[in-house]
């Protein structure tokens, strides 16, 4: 790398991470997500803003191929992996067995109903509209029904927990529902990105080794795979589990795992991802979800391997990565407003209308019922990664990237509002948990100046 690539490479970065600080912060102070502001931030710097006042400087900092380009890709892609393995870690055991049949019932619905909208709307509409450089119209479908179906954890977590209501029985069943959601959908997903890296000129992996090269073959390979790399994680996690527990029976203090060994096998897993045809996201997220099981995460202390983690993440790699996000967007060249209009409309209308009456089949009652409707149709983070993923995998073209993102930020901002108003008007009364586990993994009521300060 010379050195004006590496002066780009930093002063980018630089940039970058500025920016999305300040917005953010900006937005928290006004009780807004900020993940909204860093995506803002790198809005800022991209072709949007900065490319219409600074043509030139912009293109020059912010290349689009070169060793500047793919250091700055680079960064983007461990921020994005650190994002999925935050967000599979902030996924502690929420559920009471009093709240089962509920929770089912509304996560089937609201993720059952969506997504099959989501594969018939992509049979009535052109597809030459959003589909992009990969040409794969079933990664296509499967991108498009998963936008519609997921859920925000880390976003609606956020803001009920600002809202001083993470401790009510309301907040259980979504999270509840919204951690069965995501990671069905991440399968799928991780399905579909599988599918389209399989079929490219220099594709690599276990499914080239195999010969697998037909469209149902790949798609049938990578749906084993993916549900394949899950379970064999799990047994993976439990038997090391068992083998900690019989090395130490008297219940004495175990050593730590350091961030280094963490970030060893969120890498490792990661690199197995791409050699078996599974999303490398999707290992992050898996080996999140199992530390905030495993109950390490829940009872960390400031000084932890895994609160320092993740404190690095959320303050540098995570940021850049929603300002990156922020950098591809062309609101000039690349915003279709019918498009995207239509499309919030029908995802909205599709998942809250399902949640809904999944809500009412549960036996909630009818203000209970719109209320988790709306909170469960915040998109947030999962649906940004969603877009940015399915774009740079050449599953979807750029107005529908950009369509996809809007959706996330609009239906963060409508569940923020919303639950607010619900909890001036009292909706929310403090609910004890059912049982043991669940008051343990709850996260103390905030004070009432707390503000949002890391949606993701």
């Amino acid at each position: 790398m010379s050195q004006v690539d590496l002066f780009r490479v930093l002063a980018a970065l630089a940039l970058l991470l500025t920016a999305a600080h300040l917005v953010g912060r900006l937005f928290a102070r006004y009780r807004q997500p900020p993940v909204i502001g860093e995506i803002l931030g790198g809005l800022l710097l991209g072709p949007t803003v900065l490319g219409r006042l600074l043509p030139d400087a912009q293109e020059w900092l912010f290349p689009d191929d070169g060793p500047a380009a793919s250091a700055l890709a680079l960064v983007h892609l461990l921020g994005m992996l650190l994002l999925m393995f935050v967000a599979g870690m902030e996924m502690r055991t929420v559920f009471s067995r009093a709240d089962g049949r509920p929770v089912l019932v509304i996560a089937l619905a609201g993720m059952v109903v969506p997504f099959a909208l989501g594969l018939l709307a992509v049979r009535l509409v052109d597809t030459d509209r959003v589909i992009g450089p990969a040409q794969d119209v079933t990664a296509l479908t499967l991108v498009v029904a998963c936008a519609i179906a997921v859920t925000s954890i880390p976003v609606i977590s956020r803001i009920m927990l600002d809202l001083g209501i993470i401790r009510t029985r309301f907040a259980r069943v979504v999270l509840s529902v919204a951690v069965l959601e995501d990671i069905v959908l991440n399968v799928i997903l991780s399905v579909a990105l599988g599918m389209v890296a399989g079929s490219h000129p220099g594709a690599f992996g276990l499914s080239q080794s195999l010969g697998v090269t037909s469209a149902n073959g790949s798609a049938l390979y990578h749906s084993v795979a993916s549900v394949a790399f899950f379970a064999l994680v799990v047994l993976a996690a439990a038997a090391l589990r068992r083998l900690r527990g019989a090395a130490s029976p008297d219940g004495a203090a175990r050593t730590p795992v350091t961030v280094a060994v963490r970030m060893a096998v969120i890498l490792a897993v990661a690199a197995s991802c791409v050699f078996l045809g599974v999303a490398p996201m999707f290992g992050a997220f898996v080996v999140g979800l199992l530390s905030g099981v495993a109950g390490s995460a829940r009872r960390a202390g400031p000084g932890e391997p895994l609160v320092q983690l993740r404190a690095f993440a959320s303050g540098f790699f995570i940021p850049v990565y929603f300002a990156v996000v922020g950098l591809k967007l062309d609101l000039f060249r690349s915003f279709d407003l019918w498009l995207t209009a239509g499309f919030i409309l029908v995802a909205c209308l599709a998942k809250a209308t399902s949640v809904y009456a999944g809500a009412r089949l549960a036996r909630q009652p009818k203000a209970e019922s719109l209320d988790l409707a709306v909170a469960l149709n915040a998109r947030g983070g999962p649906g940004i990664v969603l877009a940015t993923v399915s774009f740079d995998a050449g599953i979807v073209n750029a107005p529908m990237f950009t369509t996809l993102v809007l959706t996330a930020i609009v239906t963060s901002q409508i569940a923020g509002w919303w639950l607010e108003r619900a909890v001036s008007r009292g909706a929310f009364p403090p609910d004890g948990p059912t049982d043991g586990a669940a008051s343990r993994d709850s996260p103390p009521a905030p004070r009432p100046e707390s503000r949002l300060t890391n949606s993701a």
